[in-house]
């Protein structure tokens, strides 16, 4: 008989933010044996109990090579990764055999059209969907977790306005609009619980296959801003500044940034339009949650905001606040 868990997973990005917590998690469940992907001069920090494999994106034959034999990809990569990348990864996917691929999502919900164009982050999703599927060999899986609540939060005022340098924050509009949003921790246990899933169920229970070219949503917290902030103003016992700007028009500043070569323009643009009224932030009115089928515990929202103020003091002592 076959057997009914896949058991191999190769991650891409093992140490970066989110794929260093899916790969602990992975490992501590103890359930796979985890290999990560990584180019030879890579100086990011690969968590213990890995196999590391190293690749030349340039040579496609190292991916397909270190793919042998794997029946999960995970691809966890910056926004500044060449945007050819993905590509590569899936087409070696596709040529070992691997059979299912949680390609670059980690975000909104692009389910939603509107919200997927004008944040500039559907069409991406959209090819890398449509590559996997045309290719005949794999299945996608996006994991839809919203931002990051402690990154988001924590590390700079263009993306849910929290500005630590001056404790000052931005609202949009009246700031009362809500948005999933879900931990680093989070994802990293979504991910290991899905790949945990048996291949088929013989009860009726969740499995695997179920997710075969579909989304999984996920979530720490359905928040609005003016939720962070009464949590921020606790966890610091300290009163915030507070500034209102319409989110359209913070939306259009973004927009137009972006055009004139400014970087920060997206990042103001995503965040701003994922906190429209009925802009989709709020995914799961939309589509629901997996938070119970895979398990995922209820988490404190004062916790998580902990984790965001000691990154934001940390990154002010280091002097990278806002740069990254």
């Amino acid at each position: 008989m076959a057997p009914n868990n896949v058991t191999k997973v190769a991650i891409v990005g093992a140490g970066g933010s989110v794929g260093k917590y899916i790969t602990e998690e992975l490992v501590k469940a103890g359930k796979h044996q985890v290999t990560a992907l990584s180019r030879p001069n890579s100086t990011n920090k690969i968590p213990t109990g890995v196999d590391i494999k190293h690749v030349d994106y340039e040579d496609p034959s190292t991916l397909v090579e270190a793919l042998k034999g794997i029946e999960v990809l995970i691809i966890t990569m910056a926004v500044t990764a060449p945007p050819d990348t993905q590509k590569k990864l899936i087409e070696a996917a596709a040529a070992a055999n691997v059979g299912f691929v949680l390609y670059n999502a980690w975000g909104l919900a692009v389910e939603n059209a509107d919200l997927g164009k004008d944040a500039y982050i559907g069409p991406a999703q959209y090819a890398a969907r449509e590559a996997i599927e045309k290719l005949g060999k794999s299945a996608w899986i996006g994991v839809t977790c919203g931002f990051w609540y402690e990154f988001s939060l924590g590390g700079s005022g263009l993306r849910y306005g929290f500005d630590f340098l001056s404790k000052s924050v931005t609202l949009y509009d009246e700031g009362m609009v809500p948005m999933n949003t879900s931990t680093w921790p989070q994802c990293g246990r979504a991910v290991a619980k899905l790949l945990a899933l048996p291949l088929q169920s013989d009860n009726g229970g969740p499995c695997l296959n179920d997710f075969k070219n579909k989304p999984v949503f996920i979530s720490s917290f359905k928040v609005s801003q003016t939720d962070m902030l009464e949590s921020v103003e606790r966890v610091t016992g300290e009163k915030w500044e507070v500034k209102h700007q319409p989110v359209k028009e913070r939306y259009a500043e973004g927009v137009k940034e972006l055009q004139s070569g400014n970087r920060d323009g997206f990042t103001k643009l995503l965040y701003s339009r994922a906190f429209y009224p009925n802009g989709g932030g709020d995914y799961e009115k939309d589509f629901g949650l997996h938070n119970d089928v895979l398990g995922l515990p209820v988490e404190d929202l004062d916790e998580a905001t902990g984790a965001a103020v000691a990154m934001a003091k940390k990154d002010i002592a280091d002097g990278r606040y806002g740069h990254y």
